[in-house]
């Protein structure tokens, strides 16, 4: 009876064995084992924070353990990015990606990192369209208008942004190319509203969430949307393509992973955010938040980034804009 017993027990130390050469992530279908770090890299109460909050609760209830959401603020994003790139490519480590990433990859030139590279596209999330307002001592109804007054008073209404090379910034400069209208930029690293409500800056791209109770109130005026189709937060206000043809800019937020994550654990991460997406309760609660539902593959979302990271490139270059 001893022989059967060794020969059983040396076919499974073989096979014990052999368990390294396998796959380091054959059981990826097991995914999430333990708690999933989610990173962003903007402060807490950013829009950013607000939505990686929203999609780890979903994504929890989907998958069955935690998503710790972590602040990692720096650098327009990039320390937060760097976190990930670093990390193992497990799927235990994700990254809050915005289009803030894309932007930064012309901005500056000295990363430790080529996010194109470096961080693996898991799923888009939404699209972020943003509106151009503007304060109402501006004697301009209509984007035309506004056009027309800029032109004849060049440089001397004041664009304010939320920095040099933020989307806030390069949506402006974009405005500015393709209407022909010469807009003077004047970045804030603080809260900028109450120099926009008061008139000292006239002039403002941002995300609809931001200026929308001052839309509604009155203290501001909307003059357009700047994607290619209306807001349902804002169905009344005009796309910005209707009078400057082919301006789209709109912000984006997604799901990135370290390079060389095993794929299938990017595939269920995409299917199960897919599934998030379409859920009537959650569609409703992201157009609360001035958001599309925006689903797509994980190739999908891939060549997207890489589409946008070009076109805000020539963007960036063409205007000149060096960060801070």
């Amino acid at each position: 009876m001893k022989l059967p017993h060794r020969r059983h027990f040396l076919h499974l130390a073989a096979g014990a064995a052999a368990l390294p050469a396998l796959p380091r992530y054959a059981f990826a279908l097991d995914y999430p084992t333990r708690s999933v770090h989610f990173i962003v890299g903007f402060p807490a109460g950013n829009a950013s924070d607000i939505l990686a909050r929203l999609m780890g609760q979903w994504l929890s209830e989907r998958l069955g353990q935690s998503f710790i959401v972590e602040n990692r603020p720096g650098a327009g994003s990039n320390v937060g990015t760097e976190v990930v790139v670093k990390a193992p490519p497990d799927g235990n480590t994700l990254l809050l990606v915005a289009s803030a990433s894309a932007l930064n990859a012309t901005l500056y030139d000295s990363l430790n990192f080529n996010f194109i590279r470096d961080i693996a596209p898991v799923a888009s999330i939404v699209a972020a369209p943003y509106v151009m307002v503007v304060n109402p001592s501006v004697p301009a109804k209509t984007l035309p208008e506004f056009i027309a007054y800029a032109k004849a008073n060049p440089g001397k209404l004041n664009m304010a942004s939320t920095g040099v090379g933020t989307s806030t910034h390069v949506f402006g400069e974009l405005f500015m190319m393709m209407a022909g209208v010469n807009l003077l930029h004047v970045p804030y690293r603080g809260n900028l509203m109450p120099d926009l409500l008061s008139g000292r800056v006239q002039v403002l791209f941002a995300p609809i969430t931001h200026p929308i109770e001052y839309i509604r109130s009155g203290k501001l005026r909307a003059l357009a949307v700047t994607s290619l189709t209306r807001s349902p937060a804002l169905p009344d206000v005009p796309i910005a393509a209707d009078f400057v043809p082919g301006y789209d800019a709109s912000g984006w937020y997604g799901i990135g992973a370290p390079k060389n994550t095993p794929a299938e654990i990017i595939d269920r991460l995409n299917k199960e955010t897919n599934a998030v997406l379409v859920d009537p309760k959650v569609k409703a609660q992201l157009v609360d938040l001035g958001a599309v539902p925006m689903p797509m593959t994980s190739a999908e979302f891939g060549t997207f980034v890489a589409t946008e990271t070009e076109k805000w490139g020539k963007v960036i270059r063409a205007a000149n804009i060096k960060p801070e």
